[in-house]
């Protein structure tokens, strides 16, 4: 008993150091000796604790490494005392992670006190992990604020009571996973919010996993596991298979690695007539579970049960008298050996001390004696001796004094030895009368233990029948569900053949309107055919008057024979690049070719100059079908195209040479193709009847494609140093925020400029500038509440660091910024440049809109970029989100704006065709349908291209990302550009 206090005395010393893990080694060997923690909760309820957070501190870590190892007894201790040692306040830097730290404790001795007679499904987990949680976190927490090492005595003394908690919390995770897949093998669909909160709990276990690996104190003193980098994907069976218990190892311990626990997944629930059979199985087996009285061995029994067909019911504990009674034999348990320790040791005591004493007086009366003897042949002498005189008498009468006095003393001895003896036969008497009341205490406790076994066995059977009856209700509520699901179905399916009548009526309708819209076309293209023949027939007319005198016959000879030889000689150009193209496309299956590599850099260049080819060839095409007296220049440009594009196949077959494997293929595929597109239109080029039909826009998709695999076979690399950024965003702000200012004043003098005009289009500009001014004054009101805020943040966030060593930590952000800026800036410039072009009729009203809508993007990323670092609190940032709305308020009055301008204009801009003839009328509503259907569909789909194209470009240069810290995206841009 004294080893244990003095262990526990040097345990919970004030000092700021961790615990000796001998003296918690001597602690939880006590509670094995005497198989409890009587003497362990006898001292600990003197400790100090609601006083002093230290001693509280060091006694929660002792505490838990007791009901860790120690005996199993342990946990049946006084729950009320413990909760009532930290009541106390404690408000230093130790109280809150101490509050903690009891809460986990109490739940941790309140399941350890229920799992004992409740079944294991009433078991809750997640609040363990949830308790754990808190405290891993405010503790690493503080030694964060404090700047605390975890090699110092402080840090460690903080750090050791998280090893016990890192045990604990692999095994809480291990059994909350198993438990998930059995829920799940039953009725995954109503569990979404169970895995909700696991997939929380996972995260938050993975951060501590990875946050205690870090630290040099966890390194030398346990081996953390290592979890998945994705929580387990409990709607697939196949995932528990591959599931692997996280193990924690402690230096100098031997692990062995455990059985894989091959639990029976739950079956399905039977149909009605197996229910006698599984009735059967159940009498059968009653007797062997009603003769069990552990409630773990039940729940095992119970569920081997559910496995052979029965349906699984959770079992209701059922409260009866025999509760009572068992929760005072437990109280009374250790009281009874408390007072049976304290009698045998009192008396044992008490037995030795009379025994020495005896001992002590049967000595004293032994050397009594003697003297006794001495004095009376002394007496004898002197009494041979009396003749000698009166000095012989006197001795004689000295001598008879000292032998009265020694027979006095020996009587006295005599007295005293007696009352021994009977104290010594009173103290066996009380002995006896103690072992007969020991025996008696025993044999009541034997008696208890055999009514407690017989009250569990009612207990079990009233349970028994409890869940028979709970089975049958539950298959009776399963038949009602059935029934009302069919009925559901029912409805459902009456519903669904409604809505496919309503679908099927109107099918019909719209395939009547399209009849209808059929019959409408087929009618204007008669017309249109019957008025193109008789214009056919003017125009034959016209030609039989014309050839009809011999000069104009004359003339006519040599023009077309002019045109035969233009004609020739652009055949013979066709077919040499012709041939140029077949030797590009032969070099692609050259085995020689093969080790013939170039670089992207300069494929995108030929890539580019065959597109420059390109659009002259379309253009000198076009000049020949309106002149074909001239071929010149369609010669000279089919010759370039020919070279360009044999040059931009080969280059990009050697490229592809050096390229990944699906980047390869897909370049020479493109490569083929682009080749096959040239001949195709060459073979255009050739014939009359095709010449007017011949098209590129084939081509130039083929090389686009090519220009964008070999820009993505491009290196990409970063803008700037991180030891730049710092500079950067000051120059960026001021640039911003100068380009801005520029583009108030010029929009001012462009107003003043355009009050020359006058009519509609005066107040039509007016409106448009007027806006646009007023956007540009909230750009640069909201320019200027960032630019506070963005210093306001450095001068808060930096500390004793300087301005370029914050910028260098926040990398991240500090690029989203400069990227916000920017694209602020440049969104301003083009709104400028795109309302000078709209008020000089030079530009589209879609462009001024497409700004706005670019700066009011422009500006939310701005502020997403300064809200990441800005306090919730800060007035500025407040300012700062009152800017953006007006900024977003002014792009909509500038969208609103131009658009009723752009509609004033064109509703005053119609035409009169009150003036034109018949034939006029019809030939201008051929064109009319001509352009929108034939040209203006080429080009949008031109447009659509080359928009995804610059869409794609633009990610590849600055992809989106996000930084784990909520940092807003930002674009990496490369060097080059």
């Amino acid at each position: 008993f004294l080893f244990q206090l003095q262990s526990l005395s040097k345990i919970v010393a004030t000092n700021e150091s961790p615990p000796k893990e001998k003296y918690v080694r001597n602690i939880i060997l006590g509670t094995h000796k005497e198989t409890g923690a009587t003497t362990f909760w006898s001292y600990a309820v003197n400790l100090p604790v609601s006083s002093n957070s230290m001693v509280s501190w060091k006694f929660c870590y002792l505490l838990h490494k007791v009901l860790r190892d120690g005996h199993r007894n342990v946990s049946t201790g006084p729950m009320r005392v413990v909760v009532g040692f930290f009541q106390g306040n404690l408000h230093d830097r130790y109280g809150h992670i101490v509050a903690l730290y009891t809460k986990y404790l109490h739940l941790k001795m309140e399941f350890h006190a229920k799992v004992k007679t409740s079944v294991l499904k009433d078991v809750c987990l997640q609040s363990f992990i949830c308790k754990f949680e808190l405290s891993f976190v405010r503790v690493l927490r503080q030694l964060d604020a404090n700047g605390a090492k975890s090699t110092t005595p402080a840090g460690q003394c903080r750090l050791t009571p998280l090893i016990p908690l890192i045990l604990d919390s692999s095994f809480l995770y291990h059994f909350s996973v198993r438990l998930l897949f059995k829920l799940h093998s039953i009725s995954p669909d109503v569990l979404l919010g169970h895995r909700e909160r696991f997939r929380d709990l996972f995260m938050s276990l993975t951060h501590f996993y990875k946050r205690a690996r870090e630290m040099e104190f966890f390194k030398s003193v346990i081996q953390i596991p290592d979890l998945p980098d994705e929580p387990p994907n409990f709607l697939r069976a196949a995932a528990l298979a591959e599931y692997k218990k996280p193990v924690v190892v402690m230096p100098g311990e031997d692990y062995q690695e455990e059985e894989v626990e091959t639990h029976p997944e739950f079956r399905e629930i039977p149909q009605m007539p197996q229910m006698p059979q599984v009735r059967l199985d159940m009498n059968k087996t009653k007797y062997y579970l009603s003769s069990r009285a552990n409630s773990w061995s039940l729940w095992q029994q119970y569920y081997l049960l559910s496995q052979m067909g029965a349906p699984e019911v959770p079992a209701e504990p059922v409260e009866t008298e025999t509760d009572g009674w068992r929760r005072e034999m437990e109280a009374l348990k250790p009281e009874i050996q408390i007072i049976k320790d304290e009698s045998v040791i009192e008396l044992t005591t008490q037995l030795s001390h009379m025994e020495a004493e005896l001992d002590a007086q049967r000595t004293h009366n032994q050397v009594a004696m003697i003297e006794n003897e001495h004095l009376r042949m002394e007496v004898e002498a002197l009494r041979a001796a009396n003749v000698v005189g009166v000095g012989a008498q006197i001795g004689y009468k000295e001598a008879d004094g000292r032998a009265q006095a020694a027979e006095l003393r020996f009587s006295q001895l005599k007295e005293r030895h007696a009352e021994l003896v009977t104290s010594h036969a009173d103290l066996m008497k009380k002995n006896a009368e103690a072992v007969r009341m020991l025996s008696s205490s025993k044999q009541e406790q034997d008696d208890l233990l055999r009514t407690k076994t017989n009250l569990e066995k009612e207990l079990d059977n009233l349970r028994w029948d409890k869940q028979t009856k709970v089975r049958l209700l539950f298959l009776d509520l399963l038949c009602v569900m059935h029934l009302s699901a069919r009925s559901r179905v029912s409805s459902t399916l009456v519903a669904l053949q409604a809505e496919r009548d309503m679908l099927l009526r109107s099918a019909t309708e719209k395939d009547a309107e399209l009849s209808s819209l059929r019959q409408q076309t087929q009618q204007q293209q008669s017309s249109l055919d019957l008025e193109k023949d008789r214009l056919s027939r003017e125009l034959e007319a016209l030609r039989a008057q014309l050839h009809s005198s011999p000069q104009a016959c004359r003339e006519t000879e040599l023009a077309q024979k002019l045109q035969n030889e233009q004609f020739a000689l652009l055949q013979c150009a066709v077919v040499e690049a012709e041939g140029i193209i077949l030797d590009a496309v032969a070099k692609l299956d050259d085995p020689i070719h093969v080790r013939c590599t170039s670089s992207p850099d300069y494929l995108v260049n030929r890539a580019e100059v065959t597109l420059g080819s390109i659009d002259k060839l379309q253009q000198s095409h076009l000049v020949y079908l309106g002149n074909r007296s001239d071929a010149s220049g369609l010669l000279r440009a089919v010759t370039q195209f020919s070279h360009l594009a044999a040059d931009t196949i080969v280059n990009g077959a050697a490229t592809s040479h050096s390229a990944p494997v699906d980047h390869a293929d897909s370049l020479s595929d493109s490569c083929r193709d682009c080749a096959n597109q040239c001949l195709q239109f060459l073979k255009d080029l050739k014939f009359q009847p095709t010449l007017p039909q011949a098209n590129a826009s084939a081509i130039r998709y083929s090389v686009q494609r090519i220009l964008a695999m070999g820009q993505d076979l491009r290196p990409k690399g970063q803008d700037v140093l991180k030891e730049e950024l710092g500079t950067m965003v000051d120059k960026e702000m001021v640039a911003t925020s100068t380009a801005i200012e520029d583009a108030v004043l010029r929009m001012d003098i462009l107003s003043q400029a355009r009050r020359d005009t006058t009519g509609l289009k005066l107040e039509v500009n007016q409106s448009i500038l007027g806006s646009c001014s007023d956007l540009m004054k909230a750009v640069h009101i909201l320019v200027t509440a960032a630019t506070d805020l963005q210093k306001d943040i450095v001068e808060g966030g930096r500390g004793a660091a300087s301005t370029t060593e914050f910028y260098a930590k926040n990398s991240r952000w500090t690029e989203g910024l400069i990227s916000a800026s920017k694209a602020v800036g440049w969104g301003a410039t083009q709104l400028l440049d795109s309302a000078d072009r709209v008020v000089s009729e030079k530009g589209t009203y879609e462009e001024l809109i497409a700004c706005s809508h670019e700066i009011a993007g422009s500006t939310a990323q701005l502020v997403a970029a300064s809200k990441v670092k800005a306090d919730r609190s800060n007035k500025k940032l407040n300012t700062l989100q009152q800017a953006s709305r007006h900024v977003n308020d002014m792009a909509a009055v500038v969208v609103t704006s131009t658009k009723h301008g752009q509609k004033q204009i064109s509703d005053h801009g119609l035409m009169d065709f009150s003036g034109m003839s018949l034939i006029k009328l019809k030939k201008e509503e051929m064109e009319a349908q001509v352009r929108p259907v034939l040209q203006l569909e080429n080009q949008l789909e031109q447009e659509r291209i080359r928009l995804g194209e610059l869409r794609k470009r633009h990610y590849d240069l600055g992809p989106l990302r996000w930084d784990s810290d909520g940092s807003p995206p930002i674009f990496i841009r490369n060097k080059s550009t």
